[in-house]
């Protein structure tokens, strides 16, 4: 039986100052064990979703079935769990100008949020309910394009103890990679000054929704996947952040943010996945000492909709047990 969870929603300043735009909230949600004491000491779990998703991804749930939830079986483990969502995305705020949201810029604000909520958890001014939490540390989770902003949002800022990527590889999809980002192939040190540019030629909007597909569904649930958990990933299904998911598609973009990982890494990817070969991955952080891949079976690219995602949670868990020790 899985823990049950509390949760306390909150928006934090983004930390932005952009001109034309107002202030930039992120909103996140916080979860912790209701019926259990949180472990010594304490770690928070702080995850970043993918394109097309908000934060309750970190939360999926099933009439009557909270298994496919990553954040009940954290709490299961006495630890907490902070989702974001990206700017652009869910409760954060929506700039008047969307093609500002390249993915350095998410970066920053998700990690000026991170720093105001740990900040806030430690000195209990930010979730009531929570006793103080002054040794807080935390571990930072993306999935996907998520993979990429938190890598992102660790070489900038050093925030994490370590890093758990799950389906993420810099190998990018070029047979998705609409024709005009060709340009960037082999020049990561060009990407963060021409992608916005670039995907202004692509796209008419900053933001869109993904269609669903046979190809899509093919590709992301598969036909191993829980039916169950598949709807409940239905429904935290969000707009796509045109600059982030181009990014995230071409091959080598973040190569420089990458060297500069020299946490830990935790690399969960599907043998159905979409990041290419999960052996070749552990090469791309070669500043760090301790890479773990775990390759989970008949798993696609959603992992915790699949039979698989026990497994997953539970090596998760040991893993952040032995990081933080």
């Amino acid at each position: 039986m899985m823990t049950r969870l509390s949760r306390h929603l909150v928006s934090v300043d983004s930390g932005l100052s952009i001109a034309g735009e107002g202030a930039l909230s992120v909103a996140a949600e916080i979860y912790w064990p209701r019926d259990r004491d949180l472990s010594e000491p304490p770690v928070a779990f702080v995850c970043l979703p993918g394109g097309s998703m908000g934060r309750r991804y970190y939360d999926l749930r099933a009439e009557g079935d909270s298994s496919f939830s990553f954040a009940a079986a954290m709490a299961a483990r006495g630890r907490v769990t902070i989702s974001l969502d990206h700017l652009g995305i869910g409760d954060s705020s929506r700039p008047n100008d969307g093609f500002i949201l390249t993915p350095d810029l998410i970066a920053e604000a998700n990690a000026n949020a991170t720093d105001r909520i740990v900040t806030g958890l430690k000195a209990r001014t930010l979730a009531p309910e929570l006793p103080a939490l002054p040794g807080l540390r935390t571990i930072g989770v993306g999935h996907s394009m998520g993979g990429m902003l938190i890598t992102l949002q660790q070489a900038l800022s050093r925030q994490h103890l370590g890093l758990a990527l799950l389906g993420f590889s810099s190998n990018g999809l070029v047979s998705y990679l609409p024709e005009p980002a060709h340009r960037l192939i082999g020049r990561p040190e060009a990407v963060s000054g021409e992608i916005a540019a670039i995907a202004r030629e692509i796209y008419a909007e900053p933001t869109y929704t993904v269609p669903p597909s046979p190809q899509g569904s093919a590709m992301f649930y598969g036909s191993r996947a829980d039916r169950a958990g598949v709807e409940a990933l239905k429904q935290v299904r969000d707009v796509q952040l045109a600059i982030g998911g181009l990014q995230s598609m071409i091959p080598g973009s973040i190569r420089p943010a990458q060297d500069r990982i020299d946490v830990p890494v935790f690399l969960g990817l599907g043998d159905a996945d979409i990041a290419g070969p999960p052996h070749a991955i552990p090469a791309s952080f070669p500043a760090s000492n301790d890479v773990t891949l775990l390759v989970l079976p008949e798993t696609g690219h959603c992992h915790f909709i699949f039979p698989s995602r026990q497994k997953l949670f539970d090596r998760m868990a040991d893993w952040a047990d032995l990081i933080v020790s």
